[in-house]
């Protein structure tokens, strides 16, 4: 019952209570804190973490070292040893432990960002878009954003500390808009990883359950001007791990939630996205593991892409089940209904507007999905002729006029990509490829214009074989060469990847206009509105939704009850070795059997606690109200995918590697003595 309130809660923009929230560091409930749990949590002490914590590419880490020790999952620096290996070896699956510093590889396409100030720029913002209509206002905001960050980057061009990466964070759906300011770490190499078999034990049987015993940890470190960062900020461990009903706090980026979103927005997703989506992963997934059958090396270069398909059906499929709960739809049509009447609106309703928005977007919705946002063109290969293709269209228009995703803001990261030595594994680049271009066909149907302009004379096979046999843009020396020779290079470019991707541009640049212009733009509008009517009731005491951007949340280490059964909050390394089969998902690797009588089986391995993450909290610190670290979080119970749309005390519950376990396993399975020194574990 405590569980539904917080729902109804959540979704009415009451204040949150209990341990529901993903706070903005300038708006963390420190007084409910202090009075509810004694914590006395001091704008130095969430200063000192704020520059403690890190946005990797796609997850989080922390500085656990003055010398740029970082600390975070396995599985958000696998992209980086897939990218380290090759069909023959995998580092994913043997892991690595760096010699020394001489030794420490770098990541070819990894960064690290820091938050280092904010400003709010809701004002300039809402005074750029006032009066015009839906459309101009939604080009406006663009514009305007673009405008801030440029102006910011290059007034901290100037400074010492030298230059900042910038962007406006769109909070409240648009009642609020902050302007972010990252230090960047450009050059990130591998220190340690431990072998797939035990960094994520048990597999995808085990994902998103609980008990666990995923050693899902690495290391990393930054390097600036080729020597090990200085970072005075940094989080120490406790080794000794948090206690039973111990307050604990989680910092970090969670991706996106839509717990603000209206009951249409939701039903679109319940209707079409996710149905759609799960069809396309789930026939995917068989191919993946079709093609890594016919031999061990096939294996390997299938292993990481098919983990990340794997993880993500199963949280689509538990966010499909959540939608399909009519108790909780019926809860979010009454907290739109409260809402409504509390804030006397005038004028057209905001929710009936979004509904008719979404309404507009279910029919727009393939064509867009499979042109434009390119699932019918699953291809690293393609996207990097698209990003050329469009990168010399855009780049020679001014900033404020570029698609967002070109502003000067965006391209080093772009051009890190692009330029990064990666290995591509063509076998592997025609199924995916094939793959979605049948689907493609399926879904948009053999007579649409763009299928046509395609497929009229090659299947979907043929015509990946050969893009992928004669394309050169496996070649990161020819990336580079056509993205600085701009837009004469890529239009003089004979290349068949190139020639595909210019030849659906048009296409695809009009279904995204048709796409912002009639679904985008009056939802922006109306959810406007709907944050104006949420602050006057409630101001800022409900938080925001999750944007990829730092929060904060606090919660307690607690089990839960499973069907009446209690589950405790901490799991045991001697339970690992009793499961072990022998054989993957359920391996425990040869370095560990080798010393197994050395270890010690009470030490603690995983930790259960209410805090409310999602994904992209993967690699968050779990630290308790001193700062220091107990815990590294990687993933959450079955329940707490749910957590994408609502909040549910009573069994939503967050995991995390306990500390005990990555000493145990440097000191007496790795032999990192040198590492557990740097991280003051002796």
């Amino acid at each position: 019952m405590r569980g539904l309130l917080l729902v109804v809660a959540c979704m009415a923009g009451l204040p949150a209570f209990a341990d529901e929230g993903m706070w903005t560091f300038d708006n963390f409930p420190s007084s409910p804190v202090k009075l509810l749990y004694g914590a006395d949590i001091t704008p130095a002490w969430l200063d000192h973490v704020r520059l403690s914590t890190i946005r990797l590419t796609n997850c989080t880490a922390s500085f656990v070292s003055p010398q740029g020790l970082i600390l975070t999952n396995h599985h958000c620096v696998e992209s980086c040893l897939a990218e380290l290996s090759s069909k023959d070896k995998s580092l994913v699956e043997l892991g690595y432990a760096a010699a020394g510093r001489g030794a420490e590889l770098r990541c070819p396409a990894q960064l690290a960002d820091v938050l280092v100030g904010s400003e709010n720029v809701t004002d300039t913002i809402s005074k750029a878009i006032a009066g015009l209509s839906d459309t101009a206002a939604n080009d406006a905001r663009k514009r305007t954003l673009t405008m801030l960050e440029q102006a910011c980057e290059q007034e901290s061009a100037k400074s010492r500390s030298g230059k900042l990466r910038c962007q406006v964070v769109t909070l409240y759906q648009g009642g609020e808009y902050f302007l972010y300011k990252y230090k960047r770490y450009d050059d990130l190499r591998l220190v340690f990883a431990p072998e797939a078999d035990i960094a994520s034990f048990g597999g995808d049987p085990d994902n998103f359950q609980y008990p666990r015993w995923s050693l899902d940890f690495s290391i990393l470190r930054a390097y600036e001007n080729d020597k090990p960062a200085v970072t005075p900020n940094y989080l120490q461990f406790n080794f000794d791990g948090p206690a039973v009903n111990q307050l604990v706090f989680v910092p970090g980026h969670p991706g996106s939630t839509a717990r603000l979103q209206t009951r249409a927005q939701l039903e679109f997703e319940r209707d079409l996205t996710l149905p759609i989506t799960l069809m396309r992963a789930s026939e995917l997934r068989g191919r993946f593991i079709q093609f890594g059958s016919v031999n061990p090396a096939d294996e390997r270069i299938v292993q990481a892409p098919l983990n990340s398909l794997q993880n993500a059906i199963k949280v689509r499929r538990k966010e499909l089940d959540a939608l399909d709960s009519a108790a909780l739809m019926t809860s979010k049509t009454e907290a739109e209904q409260k809402l409504r009447t509390a804030a006397h609106l005038s004028g057209s309703d905001p929710w009936r507007e979004i509904e008719s928005a979404s309404a507009r977007e279910r029919e727009l919705y393939l064509q867009y999905t499979f042109l434009e946002v390119g699932a019918g063109f699953n291809s690293g290969l393609f996207r990097d002729a698209r990003l050329l293709v469009r990168g010399a269209d855009e780049r020679i228009k001014r900033n404020t006029d570029r698609l967002r995703e070109f502003t000067e803001a965006s391209l080093p990261l772009m051009q890190r990509e692009l330029y990064a030595r990666v290995p591509v594994y063509p076998e592997l680049e025609v199924l995916t490829l094939s793959f979605s271009l049948e689907r493609m066909r399926e879904w948009l149907g053999p007579d649409d214009p763009v299928v046509r302009k395609l497929l009229a004379k090659e299947s979907p096979q043929a015509l990946a074989t050969r893009l992928i046999a004669e394309t050169k843009l496996d070649d990161a020396d020819v990336r580079k060469q056509l993205w600085l020779g701009g837009k004469a290079a890529v239009d003089a470019s004979l290349d068949p990847m190139i020639a595909v991707a210019r030849a659906i541009d048009v296409d695809a640049r009009a279904r995204r206009k048709q796409y912002e212009d009639e679904v985008e733009a009056p939802i922006a509008a109306a959810a406007l509105r709907i944050a104006a009517a949420r602050f006057k009731s409630y101001g800022t005491n409900v938080y925001p939704d999750a944007t990829f951007t730092l929060r904060l949340n606090y919660g307690t280490v607690q089990g839960w009850l499973e069907h009446g059964t209690a589950v405790q909050p901490f799991t045991y390394l001697g339970r690992a070795f009793e499961r072990a089969t022998g054989a993957s998902p359920f391996r425990i690797p040869d370095s560990w059997m080798k010393v197994r009588a050395q270890l010690d089986m009470r030490t603690p391995f995983c930790i259960s606690t209410t805090n409310d993450i999602v994904g992209g909290n993967s690699g968050s610190p779990l630290i308790d109200a001193s700062g220091k670290i107990v815990g590294l979080m990687f993933d959450g119970n079955i329940h707490s995918i749910a957590g994408h749309y609502w909040f549910d005390a009573a069994n939503n519950r967050a995991i995390a590697v306990h500390p005990a376990i990555i000493r145990e396993a440097l000191g007496k399975v790795y032999g990192m003595k040198a590492l557990l020194t740097e991280l003051n574990a002796q």
